[in-house]
This record gives structure tokens, sequence and C-alpha cells, in this order.
């Protein structure tokens, strides 16, 4: 069997974040959970993901810069994990934005856990095809 794949979910909201991570793990998804870019990169520093939800507006590093971060760092591996945004804020947006700073893809809060599960599979699928 398959070693289940793992997504980082980087949201400082606790609501939201358990909430993703039910979902997630009831599709067989491994989560780990973090608050703020900073955990983020010490999360990827520590373990392999396959995916990072990564919430736009956190405190102490926020997503825009923690993707600019990891696309930059030494590991391709790591550097090259697909991030897909987590946003309240996509009129202020645009996918052009994203893609600048490496995020692959976004979801708009209030979150559509169909379309999260439906994000998610498609980009680890990519993930696994490399």
């Amino acid at each position: 069997m398959l070693d289940p794949k793992k997504v980082l979910i980087a949201e400082d909201s606790s609501v939201i974040q358990t909430l993703t991570k039910n979902v997630l793990q009831f599709e067989k998804f491994e989560i780990t959970s973090v608050k703020n870019g900073k955990e983020v990169l010490t999360a990827l520093n520590n373990e392999n993901i396959d995916l990072i939800l990564l919430d736009i507006n956190m405190p102490v590093m926020d997503g825009i810069k923690c993707a600019k971060t990891i696309r930059k760092l030494s590991d391709k591996q790591k550097a090259d994990v697909p991030i897909v945004a987590i946003t309240g804020n996509a009129k202020n947006f645009t996918m052009d934005d994203f893609r600048a700073v490496g995020i692959n893809d976004y979801l708009q809060k209030p979150i559509d856990f169909d379309q999260l599960i439906k994000i998610v599979k498609k980009w680890i699928g990519k993930a696994v095809d490399n």
C-alpha cells in the first residue's frame, strides 16, 4: 500500500484549520497544520510535503512572502512543492499575481470543501507523476 500523501495546512484560523484537516483526513491524506509562514518553513525543513495549502493573510510571515521563500530553497524537491493559496481576499489578487510568487492555484474563502478535495487531488496527482 502506498504511503498517504502529506498536506501542510498553513492557516491562522483554528476553525478553518480544523475543518480542512478533518475533510482531508477523511480522504486519507496525512496532515500537518501550522499557524504562520515561519512555521511552514520549519515544517517543510523537517519533513517531505506533497502539497501546501497556504493562507495569504497570516501573522509573522504572510503567504506571499512564504511562497517566495519556498521557491528559493536550495532543495529542489522542497522548492517545487505545489502551493495552493487560501484567501478571503481573492479580489485583491489575480492568478498572475499568485503565479508571480510561485503559487500554483488558489481557493476562495469561505472554503467549498468539494472544491478543496478536487484541487488537492489535482495537485497531489501532479506531484505523484513527477
